[in-house]
């Protein structure tokens, strides 16, 4: 099995806590993985580097995938979001959020299983016409949605929900007000679902497609919507299954992919050795599960759930008392 070369991103905060526990957990499988690490974020800057210094860069662009921590992003103001900046630079057009329940979690619902795909270059989260005025009375964004990135994505879900086996494709809109950039996104969901006669199409209005996730999220399979809806109902979904701290991400184009943990980097806690890596360690496995490596990407996702939902060897974030390398041990012991 040739050796695949992984861009390693510790990030800020905790990032680097439980990188290094999620890289324990990668060796001990032995799938075959070398490592080339690159900084970006409140870490570079504090090293009188670039945002996102040319060297990481090119260590993703040379390597097929990347692992990312967790990076800080100032609200209001300062500098501008590394996400964001890695998924247009890098063509990362879908992002990927699964939500599933781990018995043993507690949480509002059982047996909640939705995939939520949600553009990631456009919309509102495009960068585009952001601008204050400079009395600072007036603040504009535009959002831009375009035909041909949305066939794009909606392709990539219908293709990502005959490959899981899913059943059903919801697509979350809001084109009975935003009738120009949301009514494109739903003209184009209708054109791509006429291409898909064996999964089910079905369209819903984003603030009803919120209240129905609150009320009855197994009515749910796979969510596709565009950049700011997707980011909102995501985390609704992270928080029907045990919250942020069990929330793994893709970012993926065409011949690309980041994977990560999508919470913030907590820097009340960094360096305390009780950051909570399953995150991460979820992420890694759809790394994994991206680079073809299914069986090792099975285990390792089967270890991590037996150890949270046994309860027995888990972080304070999740009601235990064990330290981060408590908890990695304990998944290592699993696998």
């Amino acid at each position: 099995m040739a050796a695949i070369r992984v861009t390693v991103i510790p990030g800020d905060g905790i990032g680097p806590d439980i990188m290094s526990a999620t890289i324990r957990v990668l060796d001990a499988l032995d799938c075959g993985l070398t490592y080339d690490y690159a900084i970006a974020g409140q870490t570079a800057l504090d090293k009188g580097e670039d945002l996102v210094p040319q060297e990481t860069l090119d260590l993703i662009e040379k390597n097929p995938v990347a692992l990312k921590g967790p990076i800080t992003t100032p609200v209001g103001k300062g500098f501008s979001s590394v996400n964001v900046t890695l998924r247009k630079h890098f063509d990362l057009f879908a992002n990927l959020r699964p939500a599933l329940s781990i018995p043993g979690v507690r949480s509002r619902y059982d047996n909640v299983d939705i995939v939520t795909i949600r553009e990631n270059i456009e919309g509102i989260y495009s960068g585009e016409g952001q601008t204050v005025s400079d009395d600072g009375e007036r603040a504009e964004l535009r959002s831009v949605i375009t035909r041909k990135e949305s066939k794009r994505l909606m392709r990539f879900a219908y293709e990502a929900a005959r490959r899981l086996n899913r059943r059903k494709v919801t697509v979350v809109h809001k084109a009975n007000i935003m009738k120009s950039t949301s009514g494109l996104f739903l003209d184009v969901a209708r054109s791509i679902a006429k291409e898909y006669e064996d999964i089910e199409h079905e369209e819903m209005i984003v603030d009803n497609c919120a209240m129905q996730l609150v009320m009855n999220p197994h009515r749910f399979d796979v969510i596709v919507t565009t950049n700011l809806f997707g980011d909102i109902l995501s985390d609704l979904c992270a928080g029907l299954t045990g919250g942020l701290g069990l929330a793994p991400g893709a970012n993926v184009g065409e011949h690309k992919g980041i994977f990560e943990a999508v919470h913030g980097s907590a820097p009340d806690i960094a360096g305390q050795n009780i950051a909570n890596p399953t995150a991460l360690m979820l992420g890694a496995a759809m790394m994994l599960e991206y680079l073809e490596r299914n069986e090792d990407a099975e285990r390792m996702r089967k270890a991590i759930r037996f150890v949270v939902g046994e309860g027995k060897v888990t972080t304070p974030d999740l009601g235990g008392k064990a330290s981060t390398s408590e908890f990695t041990d304990e998944v290592i012991r699993n696998l």
